[in-house]
């Protein structure tokens, strides 16, 4: 397989209007310029790195690369896959959120290099006057707006749509007019926001706009990976803690988790007469050496071992705990209330001790936010429960 052939393939969802039509124009020796947008809701994970690393693929073919940090979108709140309307955030919890992007993004793509740059839509959005967005209000229907699937699920279940939400694919359309690209990429989840671009580039400017979609870092049973289902591991976690929450993901997750978030032949891991077990760790070696160093990679692999598996962590039949979610939980009654201790002096002095781990992480506070859906919580050497979120109806 060639190099432009694997950009086409390997993780790919869909190629709009075809892969056909781009393969054309990349193997012409045409260079494109690509984009793909990031709004600052919160820390970049694993599923951001997932498209981080196709446009990494584009970057090595010496294509132009745009990062656009949404900070004006950001502000609106982008509805995809959300039954309720994102919270509204400010200008500074948009900045906040955004602080460390660029050197998070720098341990994927190579900044070093002339063809990548970084910009922020804002810098045009709110140039717009009001006879501007109805101009660019009027190249959309409301029934176009409506075919999105979550709006679709809003109506049937009752839920309220506003009006800044069906704005929102249009301002967000609007970036590819303003930087003139040629390409977006993006995961699946956003294929209705990025062709909206693609339909405005052709009404305003008359230019056809490559839309790439990925697939998505999930579970099994789940539509992805994210803060939304309390399942996301941070780009810049801990190397002990993410080489733990990686070890903990379901054994169906390996296969696609090579192929979206390592640059590993794929056939090399089919081939591999490796465990499951050590396929898994082959996989968090390879993710924490990317996000950190091969000595981060090393030292957290050994921290593992001795923390779970020579803590006899059992492999299966872990008992399951159920909680509510929620921020902040009191891993004190989590503790005793689960049986893994019989009292809360016994939980407190265990935490002082440092005898506590959440996900292979030693806990040394007595209300935290990492105690995540799946979360394995360890109390002493040989005492384990794995975390269940309750649903909210």
């Amino acid at each position: 397989m060639d190099k432009i052939e694997e950009v086409l393939t390997r993780g790919v969802g869909k190629i709009y209007p075809s892969k056909e039509a781009l393969e054309k124009i990349l193997r012409s020796g045409k260079k494109l310029r690509i984009y793909n947008g990031i709004d600052p809701t919160g820390k970049l994970h694993l599923g951001h790195m997932v498209v981080l690393k196709k446009l990494r693929q584009f970057q090595d073919l010496d294509q132009e690369i745009i990062v656009l940090i949404g900070d004006f979108t950001a502000q609106i709140g982008d509805p995809s896959d959300k039954l309720a309307t994102r919270k509204k955030l400010t200008k500074e919890q948009v900045e906040k959120n955004s602080a460390n992007y660029k050197k998070l993004i720098g341990k994927i793509l190579d900044l070093k290099k002339a063809n990548v740059r970084f910009l922020y839509n804002e810098e045009w959005t709110n140039k717009l006057k009001p006879v501007d967005i109805l101009q660019l209000a009027s190249y959309f229907t409301v029934s176009q707006l409506l075919e999105r699937d979550m709006f679709q699920k809003r109506i049937k279940e009752g839920k309220e749509i506003y009006v800044h939400e069906f704005l929102y694919p249009i301002f967000q359309a609007y970036d590819s007019v303003s930087m003139t690209v040629d390409m977006e990429i993006g995961g699946n989840d956003q294929t209705f926001n990025m062709l909206a671009g693609r339909t405005l580039m052709k009404k305003m400017i008359n230019k056809e706009k490559f839309v790439l979609t990925t697939q998505l870092l999930a579970e099994p049973g789940k539509e992805k990976m994210g803060k939304t289902v309390n399942n996301l591991i941070a780009m810049d976690e801990e190397p002990n803690e993410m080489f733990g929450k990686i070890m903990s993901w379901p054994d169906e997750m390996i296969q696609s988790s090579f192929t979206l978030l390592t640059n590993i032949p794929i056939e090399k891991v089919e081939i591999s007469k490796l465990s499951l077990i050590e396929k898994k760790k082959w996989l968090a070696r390879e993710i924490v050496t990317n996000l950190h160093s091969e000595k981060d990679a090393k030292n957290a692999e050994k921290y593992f071992k001795k923390t779970f598996q020579e803590g006899q962590l059992p492999e299966k039949n872990i008992p399951v705990y159920s909680i509510k979610p929620a921020g902040k939980q009191d891993i004190i009654k989590i503790l005793t209330a689960s049986g893994l201790v019989s009292s809360n002096s016994e939980a407190k002095r265990l935490i002082n001790q440092g005898g506590v781990d959440i996900d292979g992480f030693t806990l040394n506070e007595f209300s935290t936010n990492k105690v995540k859906n799946g979360s394995v919580i360890r109390a002493g050497k040989k005492k384990f429960i794995k975390i269940k979120f309750k649903k909210i109806l």
